[in-house]
């Protein structure tokens, strides 16, 4: 196991002193160390990878040296396009280090959204002739490595990393101070949601507690589709089902999914009838993978809504504001809800129980449609 703080002052050591990216659960200790350590203007918690690659990029540029981006292994789909398209040696020749999470490592038991991703983390790299090493315990010449080829070569490195690399750093988390946590207003949207109605929630957190609660009531699962993967597409998924059906679709999204494809709004607002129904929870965190924050308090999320077509936005922290909300929500055409919630997760908090190939072929059933179920 790698000390955490040494590992992050020997990248000091190495005027590698700038970081951009989105945490990760097998980086939290290392993200929990930068945040705790790095000034703010030098770690930049962004709104997708292919961002963070875009600001190292950019500080490449006017200082010389190399940023440090660190990602899950799904981040490197958001990262192909900034990565080839400018850091490559055949375009702009960019040197970045690449710091990333192998969820789903083969041969590892992980979550179902993960197996693909992890099979094909090290693939991608190859293809996208990044070089690599899976970093040990004894990392030191790794990183001398790294900055020799980054240096020489001007060109991304990678480090991929396996669970339980890092040592445990605990770092405070910001608790915001309101009366809810997310999961006892998901228990509040959940009551005034008809039964012949649908739910696409957001990834994480999230829709592992929307499933413990239908468990916990003896509700069936046929009308909730988990987004368990693909971060930050769940209004669109939404959008989709909605335009293809009279029920109401209720999207259960959170403020880093919301904030990682912001320009997804627009076109939900634009195309969406009146079944489309937005619900974001927001607590300021990335907090299934270890709390970090977002720009989600910093930000006036009910007044994006509004710019991007959203006719009335409505905000809730208690249970009475959220029956209120969810009845209006229920009737009017491009209404949102936008929960405020403090972090904070049961220790026992369970994961689904269910496929989610069996999840979609419930739902599928349920909506009628007549399309492949298998």
């Amino acid at each position: 196991m790698i000390d955490t703080r040494e590992f992050y002052d020997s990248l000091l050591s190495k005027e590698m002193d700038f970081f951009a990216g989105v945490p990760d659960s097998l980086l939290a200790n290392l993200c929990a160390c930068i945040k705790e350590n790095a000034p703010d203007d030098r770690n930049i918690i962004a709104a997708n990878e292919g961002n963070a690659v875009g600001i190292a990029c950019g500080y490449h540029l006017a200082t010389g040296r190399c940023g440090v981006v660190y990602m899950q292994n799904s981040g490197e789909g958001n990262a192909v396009n900034p990565l080839l398209s400018i850091a490559d040696e055949d375009v702009y020749a960019i040197p970045v280090l690449l710091i990333i999470g192998w969820r789903g490592e083969p041969g590892t038991k992980d979550e179902p959204q993960h197996k693909k991703q992890g099979k094909v983390t090290l693939a991608l790299l190859d293809a996208m002739g990044i070089a690599y090493e899976i970093l040990k315990d004894d990392y030191k010449p790794q990183l001398e490595r790294a900055a020799l080829y980054m240096r020489e070569k001007s060109r991304p490195y990678a480090l991929v990393v396996r669970k339980g690399t890092f040592s445990p750093y605990k770092a405070p988390v910001e608790k915001a101070d309101y009366p809810l946590s997310r999961e006892e207003a998901l228990r509040c949207v959940l009551r005034c949601i008809p039964e012949e109605d649908f739910i696409v929630s957001t990834t994480g957190k999230t829709s592992r507690e929307i499933f413990e609660l239908r468990e916990s009531g003896g509700q069936s699962h046929a009308g909730d589709f988990l987004t368990v993967g693909g971060m930050g597409h769940t209004s669109s998924i939404a959008l989709g089902m909605s335009l293809g059906t009279d029920r109401n679709v209720y999207c259960i999204d959170g403020d880093g999914s919301f904030l990682m494809h912001m320009g997804a709004f627009a076109i939900n607002a634009d195309k969406a009838g009146a079944n489309f129904k937005y619900i974001l929870n927001n607590n300021g965190a990335h907090e299934s993978v270890g709390g970090q924050p977002t720009v989600g308090f910093r930000i006036d999320i009910p007044a994006v809504l509004k710019a991007v077509g959203f006719r009335h936005v409505m905000t809730a922290t208690t249970p009475e504001e959220i029956t209120a909300a969810m009845t209006r929500l229920a009737e009017e055409k491009l209404c949102a809800l936008v929960l405020y919630t403090h972090q904070g997760s049961r220790e026992d908090l369970g994961r689904p129980t269910v496929s989610p190939t069996d999840n979609k072929k419930a739902l599928m059933e349920k909506i009628g449609a007549k399309g492949n179920k298998a």
